[in-house]
């Protein structure tokens, strides 16, 4: 019953112990799961302690029936009786593992987060217990498990439209793990799982498109952002979203150019 642990200034954590990948890690948890656990502890009868299967020593378990822990079998027929009653069918536990990671991702959360969250290993990551309170994973995990709730409680199909903080999580949307694009007037944000927008600076690379000294300043600072957005996109490994940043930013060379020698020549 030790698996929730209150860690200063990061909220509380659940402990996973070890598994098959002999990792162990913390996965944050929000107010209404951290609710839901105490209120399991407040119906849970008593009982004595009982051996750890892994490590022997004995310990109290959350889920309990008659004093003895609950079997894997029994769990599995609790998530079914559950499953039916919500009206979803047949369901396994990896499934809802799955749909929470699909969840989180579509909601934009990044691939270092994710993979932080579900305990994968790699060359680029390390699990070490160091990183487990790691508050980059827990801001990044809040801000997309609020984003998705957001997604999932929407009755009907349509533009769900946040507020902008609940998007970037208060941060400057140029560091947000999304794709992003930088218009004349503004930018764009999407979740990776959406891929970049088709129409995403369509006017600039359209032959059709004009400007003048007037507008000089606006293209100015697109590039600035555009060349911040290369690099971001660089360092995340998203070698496509660099490149297309990069042919924005020798567009808007050209535009820059072409718009200086106009007004040269009608000066002269």
């Amino acid at each position: 019953m030790d698996c929730v642990h209150e860690v200063p200034e990061h909220g509380h954590w659940l402990k996973i112990p070890l598994g098959k990948l002999d990792t162990e890690r913390m996965v944050p948890i929000d107010a209404e799961i951290l609710e839901l656990s105490d209120h399991i502890t407040t119906l849970r009868t008593p009982g004595r302690a009982l051996p750890h299967p892994r490590y022997r020593r004995p310990a109290q378990f959350l889920f309990t029936y008659l004093g003895r822990r609950l079997t894997q079998q029994a769990v599995r027929a609790e998530l079914d009786r559950a499953a039916t009653v919500a009206g979803l069918g047949h369901i396994t536990s990896h499934q809802l593992r799955h749909t929470y990671a699909t969840a989180l991702v579509n909601a934009g959360v990044s691939l270092q987060a994710l993979m932080a969250l579900l305990g994968h290993a790699s060359a680029e990551m390390s699990l070490r217990y160091g990183r487990l309170f790691d508050a980059t994973v827990r801001a990044e995990y809040e801000r997309a498990l609020d984003l998705a709730k957001q997604q999932a409680r929407t009755p009907v199909p349509g533009r769900v439209e946040l507020p902008l903080v609940n998007i970037t999580g208060g941060k400057d949307w140029k560091d947000t793990p999304l794709l992003k694009s930088r218009l004349a007037g503004g930018f764009c944000l999407r979740a990776p799982a959406q891929q970049a927008c088709a129409y995403a600076n369509i006017c600039e690379h359209c032959p059709s498109f004009h400007t003048d000294a007037s507008s000089l300043p606006i293209l100015a600072a697109q590039r600035v952002d555009a060349q911040a957005l290369a690099r971001d996109a660089e360092q995340r490994g998203w070698i496509t979203e660099a490149e297309r940043h990069q042919r924005l930013v020798d567009r808007l060379d050209h535009l820059i150019e072409h718009t200086h020698r106009d007004g040269q020549e009608q000066t002269g």
